[in-house]
């Protein structure tokens, strides 16, 4: 069982006058924030406010690129050449690593959003074209992974710092994969549900499956995605079950 874990959540995703999620109560209970990087959601002013809130609260800063998408939210998977994803990557990083440093934060950490992470924990070799770009801009970056996908695999093989991820609110296929959102029971709305799972998880350091299977697991950090309208609920939950259960909270440090 680990001694601590990170909560994390998907933020920054309003766009002009459209709101999406809570980030200002999420940035209450959360130890790290994945930014949207403006082409799946955010903007601008969007992205800025949202660090500021992470920054007051103490919270680790994460770029979080996705697919110019904002339509479908980064949802679509997409093909590109090696090439353009990876200035895609860099683009985006940059973003993210200029509007934390002009408000006295720093981006600490990075991970994929969507259909790019999608299929990243399906293909290590697209994994690790993605974190390779983002290693050429901050060797220093910690990659959040979805943990033991094909994602972990390639970060292991990159030597880069690293840490492990599992969602709160998201069913399990048996390879670790996420449950197609398109399908029944693949977003989970239950507070009460989503923290008993999670202490489960990280009391037995294994990601459970739909199916009852259970799969070793490092387990640095908890997702609590921030789309959904339960979505502060459901970190309350969670963090309320994990501290009972004796489980510290803190930012992840990384492991390689």
């Amino acid at each position: 069982m680990s001694n601590s874990v990170d909560l994390n959540a998907d933020m920054g995703e309003s766009f002009g006058p459209w709101q999406m999620g809570d980030d200002a109560a999420l940035l209450q209970i959360v130890t790290s924030a994945n930014i949207a990087c403006g082409f799946h959601a955010g903007d601008p002013d969007v992205m800025a406010a949202t660090m500021r809130g992470a920054i007051s609260n103490d919270v680790g800063i994460g770029a979080h690129p996705g697919f110019a998408d904002l339509q479908n939210f980064g949802r679509r998977r997409m093909s590109l050449p090696q090439d353009q994803l990876q200035n895609m990557i860099r683009y985006q990083m940059g973003a993210a690593m200029g509007m934390a440093r002009g408000l006295g934060g720093r981006v600490r950490h990075f991970k994929l959003h969507g259909g790019l992470s999608n299929m990243a924990s399906e293909d290590a070799d697209l994994a690790r074209s993605c974190y390779e770009a983002a290693l050429l801009v901050d060797p220093d970056i910690i990659i959040m992974v979805l943990a033991s996908t094909a994602q972990e695999r390639a970060a292991r093989d990159l030597g880069c710092t690293w840490a492990g991820e599992i969602f709160a609110d998201r069913a399990y296929n048996d390879d670790a994969t996420l449950v197609d959102r398109s399908l029944p029971g693949a977003v989970i709305h239950d507070p009460e549900l989503a923290g008993r799972r999670i202490l489960e998880m990280v009391q037995e350091g294994s990601i459970i499956t739909a199916g009852g299977k259970r799969i070793p697991a490092s387990i640095d950090t908890i997702c609590l995605h921030g789309d959904t309208a339960e979505a502060v609920a459901i970190a309350r939950a969670v963090r309320e079950n994990l501290v009972s259960g004796g489980v510290a909270l803190a930012q992840f440090q990384g492991r390689r």
